[in-house]
Parts: C-alpha cells; sequence; structure tokens
C-alpha cells in the first residue's frame, strides 16, 4: 500500500499549516518541497522549504523554536497539508506565539 501523498504544484510545493496540536491555534503558513514532505516525516521534525532562500529549513534550526510533528493531514484535494504540532516556542520570527497576530475584522456576534 502506498503511503498518501500531497499534489505538489507546478513550482513543486505544497502549502504546509501548522496548527498547535493541543489548543487547535493555527501558528504559521509556509511551503514545502517533495525534499521537505520526506524529511517531516522521516524525523518527526516540521521542514519546509524556503522560496526566498530556495532551500530546505527545519523550524527551529536557528531560533530553537522547534515543531515536534504530532499528526500530518492532507485536505480532500490533497493540494494542503496539516502538520499538528508541538511547537517547543514561538512560531513567529517576530517572536509572537502565532504569525497571525493581525487582527483585521474579528467580534462579529450577528453570524
Amino acid at each position: 500500500m502506498t503511503a498518501a501523498q500531497p499534489r505538489f504544484d507546478a513550482a513543486g510545493l505544497v502549502t504546509a499549516v501548522a496548527q498547535d496540536a493541543d489548543s487547535g491555534e493555527v501558528l504559521m503558513v509556509a511551503h514545502m518541497n517533495r525534499e521537505a514532505w520526506e524529511a517531516t516525516l522521516r524525523s518527526g521534525r516540521a521542514t519546509f522549504y524556503s522560496r526566498s532562500r530556495q532551500r530546505l529549513w527545519e523550524k527551529g534550526e536557528t531560533s530553537g523554536n522547534a515543531m515536534a510533528v504530532r499528526e500530518v493531514l492532507l485536505d480532500c484535494d490533497a493540494d494542503s497539508v496539516l502538520l499538528r504540532v508541538i511547537p517547543a516556542g514561538p512560531a513567529c520570527h517576530t517572536g509572537a506565539r502565532s504569525c497571525f497576530a493581525v487582527t483585521v475584522m474579528g467580534g462579529r456576534t450577528d453570524l
């Protein structure tokens, strides 16, 4: 039996969302190429592909804020990946727990 694989786009990438496995908070979004996907599955540590640096990077390799991967899920079209992780520190390079710290709209109660 072949393990499920993401559908990489024309650039060889797939969007990866890192979510705190305990709280459910979305921590960050990055990209994975096939090599990052395989490294993550092999090591159990979140590994991504940096489009700006054109190389793999393991989350926390310089900051120490690694992400241990508890679960890997594919969406229904296999064109995005959800990593349920245990973060060792802040996810954002700014030092914030999550990269999603700026509220644009919120607090609606009429929905």
